[in-house]
């Protein structure tokens, strides 16, 4: 079976000479993920490394590895992906990850209209929901002002849409 990997971010550059890392993340839980000691997985071979030292840096999340401490060292890394196995993460009661809604069926006014095709990201800040609602494909912000309950039991996601929207 195979593993479910989750991306966390990308290795733009790397910071001095002694083989720090900067990575661009947009990951909603940083703080869970970021940590001495976390397994990570980089590029597509998933090749696993263990995290030495982390700190935030300007908009970029810094680490070293383990066994590593010289530029050329981690040069090898540069614009690879950065994965977590789903199983390292742990969530709270009422937190998930975005990759969760998507498939989700759509209830508006207590009625199936439609179900949830993807999450994109249209900024640095921002995201939308991607669904296919009555048959078309609609566009909804990502904010808890237009998503109700969600039900993940049940398939189900209930949004509060503005009128006109759909």
């Amino acid at each position: 079976m195979e593993e479910d990997y989750i991306y966390i971010g990308k290795i733009v550059n790397t910071h001095g000479i002694k083989g720090e890392l900067r990575i661009l993340s947009n990951f909603k839980f940083k703080e869970k993920v970021f940590l001495e000691n976390r397994r990570i997985y980089i590029g597509d071979e998933k090749i696993e490394e263990i995290v030495n030292s982390y700190r935030h840096h300007k908009i970029f999340e810094m680490i070293t590895l383990k066994g590593y401490d010289n530029i050329n060292q981690v040069l090898k890394y540069l614009n690879k992906d950065v994965y977590i196995k789903k199983n390292d993460l742990s969530l709270g009661n009422k937190e998930y990850l975005d990759e969760e809604l998507i498939n989700l069926n759509v209830i508006f006014n207590n009625e199936l209209v439609g179900h949830i095709v993807a999450i994109r990201q249209i900024n640095e800040n921002n995201k939308i929901i991607e669904a296919i609602i009555n048959n078309k494909k609609t566009l909804i912000p990502y904010h808890e002002d237009f998503i109700g309950n969600i039900d993940f039991e049940n398939k189900e996601i209930e949004l509060k849409l503005i009128e006109g929207m759909i």
